[in-house]
């Protein structure tokens, strides 16, 4: 059975590089452009691991993870945080503040997308 996964992102650019690849590699996936409703389809508990964008129309990436790490229906759901912001200080903000599990800078690529994915599973 393939692993389901959720990408939160606006940009449809990179919705569709970042679905493309995880269907490449058998994947099932869904999508949403904004943080609105995506806690809802989380808390189905359905997703292998949430690929969520830091910059969002409704709210930031942060904002959002600590909603989900504050629910108990989705504090354990593996979160990757994608993101053009690729310092080091921004990437450790993001897996030890934030609390992701993971960080995927973009644009993404299939060889760091496969790494990512080695962890999740």
């Amino acid at each position: 059975m393939a692993d389901h996964y959720l990408i939160i992102d606006d940009s449809a650019a990179e919705r569709h590089l970042l679905k493309s690849l995880l269907v490449e590699l058998g994947h099932q996936v869904d999508v949403i452009e904004t943080a609105a409703g995506a806690l809802e389809k989380i808390a189905q508990g359905k997703y292998d691991a949430v690929f969520l964008d830091i910059v969002l129309p409704d709210q930031d990436g942060y904002r959002f993870l600590r909603q989900v790490r504050s629910n108990p229906q989705t504090a354990d759901q593996y979160v990757v945080l994608c993101s053009t912001k690729k310092t080091k200080l921004e990437i450790d903000y993001g897996l030890k503040r934030a609390k992701a599990n993971d960080y995927l800078p973009k644009p993404v690529n299939k060889d760091a997308l496969v790494t990512v994915l080695a962890k999740v599973t």
